[in-house]
């Protein structure tokens, strides 16, 4: 058994038994943590030595359509319906296996960058088990903890004439042979989900057929909610659900802004995770983030990234957003209700941190193996650069994780006891990632161009009088 030990300058378990440390101690043996605290007088086999750095919990990314990422930034002055015309309706139906892969595994080494250790890699533009092999062997080349949410794919106008994505059933053939062959095993580093359209997109019946099929197979599920109930397919579809006893503990709604005070507190009373995707959820919905709503019904959000063609990739970014736009609801909501300015923050950073990690992982099932430093957890440990000089000098470490670090300042990734990323830099071969960077580059050029979307064009972008 292979112990190491890392002394660092600041621990934020995470953990209210731990709480904070100045200049602690993580014994680590193998895949999990064995202690945290200060002069553990351990024996260790290795030891970092990181005085001016903060240790934390990694980061959980719990939605992210990682097959997305070579598309970065193009769609951030599309209007809301844009997302689906060129990117759902197009190129989303023209990625093959390889495109894929590519975007899986840029995605998720970025992910690592910046310092997210377990990714919810939400894929639902598969359309043959080749390309959810090639996308599930992204993920385990990166070294990220993931959770793989197999989705039932993007369809060319033909394909959705005949099988249209209203009544998109997962592929049972295809789910069945990974929940019994490559994705078995419900420890490892990458595991399975279900990802299902769910009421807002697709009929009741479809629903019905995925959410039981995941049940079947012993998978967590998860949906998107995210349209206005004069839009929905089925806009009581949630309540039915909830009725017939098909969601539960075992699933997770993602954004959600539009559900009812009623729909929302049955769903969380059930047990069912709520993932926001603040970032998104700002550009394109007329319904604030339902952070604050969980938040009021005694529940920890989850957050995610969601579709970095929108927005940034980057979690730190989402959890400050997050937290900043929770802030500002506070304070409208109590401005409109007439009452005297607030006289203590009425949400503290630590909370948002909260979201971020705990949050996560309860979102994915996984808060039993991750989401703090705990002894008996798996080691998903980052390690902050507080010498970095937007974060220096540290006076209170989780004020400096919240409110002003970013990827820049990851100095170190430990996920499940490997080292993923050392001294500012990954742990992966410089000249494939310079292939693969290469390769991704070419792929979004093909999607684009068979669509004929060209992203730069500064006459289509000017501003009109």
């Amino acid at each position: 058994m292979a112990r190491s030990l890392i002394e660092c300058g600041w621990i934020v378990s995470m953990d209210p038994s731990i709480g904070d440390l100045r200049q602690g101690e993580i014994l680590i043996e193998d895949d999990r943590i064995v202690a945290v605290g200060r002069d553990l007088q351990a024996a260790h086999d290795a030891v970092i030595r990181a005085p001016d750095m903060i240790a934390m919990p990694g980061l959980v990314d719990a939605h992210l359509h990682t097959w997305q990422t070579g598309l970065r930034a193009i769609g951030c002055d599309w209007a809301h319906p844009d997302y689906f015309n060129y990117l759902h309706g197009g190129m989303a139906t023209r990625y093959g296996p390889e495109d894929n892969y590519l975007g899986n595994l840029i995605g998720a080494l970025n992910q690592i960058d910046g310092g997210v250790t377990t990714l919810n890699d939400f894929c639902h533009n598969i359309t043959s088990t080749e390309q959810a092999g090639r996308s599930l062997d992204a993920l385990e080349e990166s070294g990220i903890r993931a959770v793989f949410s197999l989705g039932a794919g993007k369809l060319p106008p033909d394909g959705e004439r005949e099988e249209p994505f209203e009544r998109r059933i997962n592929p049972r053939e295809r789910v069945e042979s990974f929940r019994k062959g490559r994705l078995a095993k419900v420890d490892a580093l990458v595991t399975m989900a279900l990802a299902v359209s769910g009421p807002h997109w697709s009929e009741l019946d479809a629903n019905r057929t995925n959410l039981k099929l995941a049940r079947e197979m012993g998978l967590r599920s998860s949906s998107h909610a995210t349209k206005r109930p004069e839009l929905a397919i089925a806009p009581d579809g949630y309540r039915s659900l909830l009725d017939e006893g098909l969601i539960g503990e075992d699933h997770t709604i993602v954004h959600g802004n539009y559900l009812s005070d009623d729909e929302l507190r049955r769903l969380i009373d059930a047990g069912v995770g709520v993932c926001s995707s603040v970032q998104t959820e700002l550009r394109g919905y007329a319904a604030d983030p339902l952070v604050n709503r969980v938040r009021a019904l005694g529940h920890v959000p989850a957050l995610g990234v969601d579709v970095e063609p929108r927005v940034s990739g980057e979690m730190f970014r989402e959890m400050q957003i997050a937290l900043l736009h929770a802030l500002s609801v506070c304070h409208r909501d109590n401005a409109r209700e007439g009452k005297p300015p607030f006289r203590t923050v009425p949400i503290r950073s630590r909370e948002a941190l909260g979201w971020a990690t705990i949050g996560g992982a309860r979102a994915l099932g996984l808060e039993h193996r991750i989401g703090s430093l705990s002894p008996g957890k798996k080691a998903d440990i980052v390690l902050l650069d507080g010498a970095d000089l937007n974060l220096f000098p540290v006076h209170d470490p989780v004020l400096s994780i919240v409110e002003q670090a970013n990827q820049h300042n990851v100095d170190t990734v430990i996920i499940d006891g490997v080292v993923r990323k050392r001294g500012g830099r990954l742990a992966f071969r410089e000249d494939v990632l310079r292939r693969r960077k290469q390769e991704l580059v070419a792929s979004v050029e093909r999607l684009m161009g068979e669509v004929g979307y060209r992203p730069f064009e500064p006459e289509r972008r000017a501003v009109q009088p």
